[in-house]
């Protein structure tokens, strides 16, 4: 398999890569002030959601169908109806994935395929105006 026919988990390094990832990922998300309200949204101990994250991401990446078999389909705007998720909230989430990205994924244009599909995902997410 070539290098692009490859998926970005097995691009990106696969599961240890995910849990860089989903780690600097939380750590920005209770660092950065423009993230104070979605982290708001999550509950003190972050374990339970970080290890949804990695599921997800592992599975969204091209690893492992780990979200599913533990889950269900993702649905994810259905699951995230209950928090209200604005332009703001979009680019406080963003924001924390360009954070994690930039740490998690040294190679310029992998962090670049990764954020390519995530950034209208995470306006897909909006429910809510500002």
């Amino acid at each position: 398999m070539s290098e692009e026919q490859a998926s970005l988990y097995d691009r990106i390094g696969g599961a240890p890569a995910v849990d860089r990832l989903v780690e600097a990922f939380y750590a920005a998300m209770d660092a950065l002030p423009q993230a104070r309200t979605i982290r708001a949204m999550h509950a003190d101990d972050l374990g339970p959601v970080k290890a949804v994250l990695k599921d997800y991401f592992t599975q969204w990446l091209g690893g492992p169908a780990l979200y599913s078999a533990q889950r269900g389909h993702p649905r994810l705007r259905q699951r995230h109806l209950g928090f209200p998720i604005g332009d703001n909230a979009r680019d406080a989430w963003m924001a924390c994935m360009d954070a994690a990205l930039e740490q998690a994924v040294p190679d310029p244009a992998l962090r670049a395929a990764v954020r390519a599909p995530l950034a209208p995902l995470a306006d897909w997410m909006r429910n809510t105006a500002d």
